[in-house]
C-alpha cells in the first residue's frame, strides 16, 4: 500500500518563537495580577521572573523559529488576546466548553478546505486528532454536506496524542486492504493552541506551551498511486514500554486538557528505541545494522532532545534526522500531523532517490513507541 496526496493545511496566524515567547510572558502576568486581585502585585517583577523562568526551561528561536495557531494572533497586538485567553475575566483564560466550541468551527473550516477542488468521495475517511471532541465530528459533517453519505465510511481515531498517524495508518491500511479500488483518506486536525493554561506558571507548563502548535494536514492511503510520488509502506509496529505509563499524559480539566511530560522520558526513550527500530525493521524483512547508513529518519520531533536521543541511541548522523529538525524549527510539535508533515517533505524533496528507505517513529502516551518503514516510490 501507498502513501500518496498530501495536502498540507496551516492555520490562520504564524506567529515568530520569540513574539510568542514574549506573549506567554505577558499572559501569565496579567493572569497572576487578576489571579491576585485585591492584593498587592509587583506585575514588573512577576514579569521579570516569568521571562527569566522562560529563557531557563523553554524552546529557543534557535530550536523553534515560528509555530501556528488557530486561537490568536502573537504578532498582533490588538489580537494577541482572544476570547479564550482574555484573562482579565479568568484567570485561566475560557472553560473546556468555550474552548471545545472553538475546536469544532476551526475543524469543520480545515475539512472544507482541505478538500476544495476535491469530486470525488474516498472510500473510507479515518479523522486523527487529540485536541477536541465533537460529534458528528467534522468528518462526518464533510461527508454528509457532500452527498457522500452511501459512499464513504468515516472512522475515528482518537486521544492517542504525538504517536497516532502510525495507528491510522495501520487503521488505513486494514481499510484499504478490503478492494483493489478502496481509497482511504487520513485527515488530522490538531489545534494544541487551544489548551494553554496562563494561570499555570510551572516549568513543565511553560515547556508544553513553547513547544507545541497547531497545523492540520490529508493524506491517502491506497493500492496505486498512478503518476504521483509516494511512499510505500514496508512495515508498522507499536508497543506500550512498561513501567511508564505515567511518563506522558494527557487529562480534561476545567481550562481544555492539561498535558504532563517527566523528565525521564529521554532516557526512558533511549533505552528502548534501538530494540523496536530493529524489531521494526525485522517486519519488513530487514536488518537494520545493514541499512541503517542507508536510511533517512522521520522522528517525531517532540522537542530538540527527543531528535538528539533518537540520533545518539540509534548512532545516526545528523543528516539522517535533518527534516525532523527542519519540521520542528518551521511548525513546532504539533501533535499526531507533525509526522505526516515529515511524510511529505521527504517525498517532496529532489535530494533523496527513489527507493530511499524512511524510517519513522512516534511516542505518546503509555509510553507508546509507534513506527513505520516507508520506501520512496
Amino acid at each position: 500500500m501507498l502513501l500518496t496526496s498530501f495536502r498540507l493545511l496551516r492555520p490562520r496566524y504564524e506567529a515568530s518563537q520569540d513574539r510568542i515567547l514574549e506573549w506567554l510572558a505577558d499572559v501569565h502576568t496579567r493572569a497572576e495580577v487578576t489571579a491576585q486581585a485585591g492584593s498587592e502585585v509587583d506585575a514588573a517583577a512577576f514579569h521579570a521572573r516569568m521571562k527569566r523562568l522562560i529563557r531557563h526551561v523553554c524552546c529557543g528561536s534557535d530550536r523553534i523559529a515560528s509555530r501556528g495557531y488557530s486561537v490568536a494572533d502573537p504578532e498582533n497586538s490588538q489580537h494577541a488576546e482572544s476570547a479564550l485567553y482574555d484573562v482579565s475575566r479568568a484567570k485561566g483564560g475560557a472553560g473546556t466548553s468555550a474552548r471545545n466550541d472553538l475546536y469544532a468551527a476551526e475543524v469543520n473550516a480545515a475539512f472544507e478546505r482541505l478538500y476544495e477542488g476535491q469530486p470525488a468521495p474516498p472510500s473510507d475517511l479515518v479523522h486523527v486528532t487529540c485536541t477536541g471532541y465533537v460529534s458528528p465530528s467534522g468528518a462526518q459533517r464533510l461527508v454528509a454536506r457532500r452527498g457522500w453519505g452511501d459512499r464513504t465510511r468515516v472512522t475515528h481515531a482518537y486521544h492517542m496524542g504525538c504517536y497516532a498517524s502510525v495507528p491510522a495508518l495501520r487503521i488505513a491500511l486494514g481499510l484499504a486492504s478490503t478492494g483493489q479500488e478502496r481509497r482511504v483518506d487520513v485527515v488530522h486536525t490538531e489545534l494544541c493552541s487551544l489548551h494553554f493554561n496562563p494561570a499555570v506558571h510551572t516549568p513543565e507548563e511553560l515547556v508544553v506551551q513553547s513547544l507545541f502548535a497547531d497545523g492540520s494536514a490529508r493524506y491517502t492511503v491506497c493500492a496505486e498511486a498512478g503518476d504521483e510520488r509516494a511512499l510505500r509502506v514496508l512495515a508498522v509496529h507499536e508497543i506500550i514500554v512498561g513501567g511508564t505509563e505515567d511518563a506522558m499524559a494527557w487529562r480534561l480539566g476545567d481550562q481544555g486538557m492539561r498535558m504532563t511530560l517527566s523528565r525521564e522520558i529521554p532516557e526512558r526513550l533511549g533505552r528502548a528505541i534501538a530494540p523496536f527500530v530493529r524489531e521494526l525493521c525485522a517486519r519488513a524483512g530487514l536488518d537494520f545494522g545493514t541499512e541503517r547508513a542507508r536510511c533517512v529518519f522521520a522522528v517525531h520531533p517532540g522537542g530538540p532532545r527527543i531528535v538528539d536521543v533518537v540520533r545518539d541511541a540509534l548512532e545516526l548522523e545528523d543528516r539522517q534526522v535533518a527534516a525532523s529538525r527542519d519540521v520542528l524549527r518551521r511548525f513546532g510539535n504539533m501533535s499526531s500531523v507533525t509526522l505526516p508533515y515529515i511524510w511529505n517533505d521527504l517525498l517532496a524533496s529532489a535530494e533523496l532517490p527513489v527507493g530511499t528507505l524512511v524510517v519513522s517513529v512516534a511516542f505518546g502516551p503509555g509510553l507508546t513507541f509507534a513506527g513505520a518503514i516507508l520506501r520512496k516510490e
